[in-house]
């Protein structure tokens, strides 16, 4: 209940935009120093900073006018300086490498006019923390950056390494910047020496996210695994459910099944049911805690 008087409490920035036509709300007087503050800050995403990558689709397809004043909002807290370029894509989001008081960071940006999310309700119903919440499109979203957001706290709190949250409004997350210079590469884009080494601490990963976080990532697989610096991170955290969640054992096999098939595909012959056994009944290690767990 308290998290739901919480969440009404943010202010309404899709009423604001319910009269907008093309854009034409920047020229109005209460609008226009805002736009100007996010436009400097967005030099990066409209091709005017040092990173030549810019598309317009991806602006178009990103910014739209509610997104521009919930990271306008961001950005008088601190939490965004500079917004440069892409560093993922996907059907549900874009992820950004930005900058902020504190130094990188990644800015994941939801799809406020994808259908897709309609989809995803699955993995909001039937969790918990989430339920009887609207199910409105931009409401969806709204709730699925809260999801994430949990999420990233609950693992890191278990002493998974996983992207450190940092804020949050209406469709945008802040994350912990994996990486050095460039965002670290996925599992699938790397060759390893001891691969089933990899493998062993994947399966150790799920079967803490179960026993001790008592989630289930439930899309857990190589593109959703970061490698810096030979430490696994953990990504895209948003559909991962409780084991409450009435399909959360039909999505842990599926996320053992995954990560098998990767396994065998470089050579070995591994059992899925033999690694179920080992995360649902074998000892799990204790991890400290990481900063921002919760």
């Amino acid at each position: 209940m308290t998290e739901k008087k919480e969440w009404d409490l943010e202010p309404d920035f899709d009423t604001l935009m319910k009269g907008e036509k093309s854009h034409e709300w920047i020229s109005e007087p209460r609008f226009k120093k805002l736009f100007n503050e996010v436009e400097h800050g967005l030099q990066g995403v409209m091709g005017k900073g040092r990173y030549e990558w810019v598309d317009r689709r991806v602006f178009d397809q990103v910014f739209d006018s509610s997104t521009l004043l919930a990271i306008h909002k961001l950005m008088q807290k601190g939490d965004i300086e500079t917004i440069e370029y892409p560093i993922a894509r996907g059907k549900e989001a874009h992820v950004f490498y930005a900058t902020s008081n504190q130094g990188p960071v990644a800015v994941k940006i939801f799809h406020t006019t994808n259908a897709v999310f309609k989809s995803l309700a699955k993995y909001i119903d039937g969790d918990p923390r989430f339920g009887g919440l609207s199910r409105r499109h931009r409401e969806l979203v709204n709730i699925w950056v809260r999801k994430e957001y949990r999420n990233l706290k609950r693992m890191r709190k278990s002493g998974l390494q996983a992207p450190m949250p940092i804020a949050h409004f209406k469709n945008v997350l802040i994350m912990e910047f994996i990486g050095e210079e460039k965002a670290s590469p996925r599992l699938r884009d790397v060759s390893l020496d001891d691969p089933y080494d990899v493998f062993i601490q994947l399966l150790d990963i799920i079967a803490i996210n179960w026993q001790s976080c008592n989630l289930v990532h439930a899309d857990f697989s190589e593109y959703n695994i970061l490698l810096k610096n030979n430490d696994i991170w953990i990504i895209d955290v948003g559909q991962a459910v409780t084991n409450q969640h009435p399909n959360a054992e039909e999505f842990l096999v599926r996320d053992i099944t995954r990560i098998v098939e990767w396994i065998n595909r470089q050579g070995f012959d591994v059992k899925v049911a033999d690694c179920l056994v080992r995360v649902l009944d074998d000892p799990v290690p204790i991890l400290s805690p990481l900063p921002g767990g919760d």
